[in-house]
């Protein structure tokens, strides 16, 4: 139960993640480049941290065979 949860936690974690860069992104497209380096770092944390949850459930799948 406990690897759920923590699968459930990351997943949370990368939909804030998310969240938080939606105004940067915005604020980039209308030509801000300070948002456009604060997004770019964001998506890059983002592309970790979805590798941490795909890594997460690999495990757990492997685990409850």
């Amino acid at each position: 139960m406990s690897d759920s949860n923590s699968i459930l936690e990351e997943w949370e974690g990368l939909k804030e993640l998310v969240n938080s860069l939606e105004l940067d992104v915005h604020k980039n497209a209308n030509g801000n480049k300070s948002a456009g380096v604060r997004a770019r770092r964001g998506l890059r944390q983002l592309k970790n941290d979805a590798g941490t949850l795909v890594k997460l459930t690999l495990a757990v799948e492997k685990t409850s065979d």
